[in-house]
């Protein structure tokens, strides 16, 4: 049988609410999305009441318990075999960072990484939290190819952000960072979008809100799409969505058969 194209996007919305009251529907309408993922929801099922998110059939919310921060949303037109909330170590679960659908071809994860926050206070913390999630992907892709996506915090070379100078001792740009990334693509996944455009600069996905930062596209390239080595041959494009807005991130895309 062949297999048709799914369309994923991702999107660190910083603030559900808020961004349904910016237009989001009307973006993700004109992205024709099969699976959305959202990070950093900053709410709860029952706090949101919008008739698009009521025309998805499959929702998987997972909120922080802390009221007002994290969290991550998957929206399907496909039903998915099963559902995982977080990756199972309590630690990381409070902050409703990953959520996880499987499909018959592959399991969708989305997540929002951790900030090491100024000074890299959260720097050790983010660390633990590398390793974890890296043996979650792992874990799962020992039974079928993984695709993993959402706001993962950091930049991973110095191609992926405006100012890489400035920003080596930044959170999202240091060496530990980094390197927790290229870690987590030698267990066996693929960056879609420099696998696709390895040598594509001045593509960036997050923003600052000061100076006037997006309007010159000072940015960092932050939110990814990874997927199993073994479907690498299967993703047919993976963009990213700079003109849409409504937070400081904008969308990026997978398509993939």
């Amino acid at each position: 049988m062949e297999r048709r194209e799914i369309r994923l996007v991702s999107w660190n919305v910083n603030g559900l609410r808020a961004a349904l009251g910016k237009g989001l529907a009307e973006s993700m309408e004109e992205l024709k999305a099969d699976v959305i993922c959202f990070q950093e929801i900053k709410a709860k099922q029952e706090q949101v009441s919008d008739l698009w998110l009521a025309t998805w059939p499959y929702q998987l919310w997972n909120p922080a318990t802390r009221p007002g921060y994290s969290g991550t949303l998957i929206l399907s037109k496909m039903q998915p075999c099963q559902t995982i909330l977080g990756i199972g170590i309590e630690e990381h679960d409070q902050e409703g960072r990953v959520c996880t659908m499987e499909f018959e071809p592959f399991y969708l994860v989305n997540c929002y990484t951790p900030n090491s926050q100024n000074e890299l206070a959260r720097l050790p913390y983010r660390q633990v939290w590398d390793t974890a999630f890296r043996e979650y992907v792992a874990s799962l892709a020992k039974h079928k190819p993984v695709v993993f996506c959402g706001d993962l915090n950091v930049a991973h070379e110095e191609i992926d952000i405006a100012r890489p100078e400035a920003n080596h001792f930044s959170a999202g740009f240091s060496d530990e960072e980094r390197q927790g990334f290229t870690e987590l693509l030698q267990a066996g996944f693929v960056d879609t979008f420099r696998h696709l455009h390895p040598d594509t600069r001045d593509a960036y996905s997050w923003w600052s809100y000061r100076g006037g930062a997006r309007a010159r596209n000072v940015g960092w390239r932050i939110d990814y799409f990874c997927v199993s080595q073994e479907l690498s041959s299967r993703v047919q494009a993976a963009a990213i969505h700079p003109d849409i807005m409504g937070s400081d991130h904008c969308p990026v895309s997978l398509n993939i058969v």
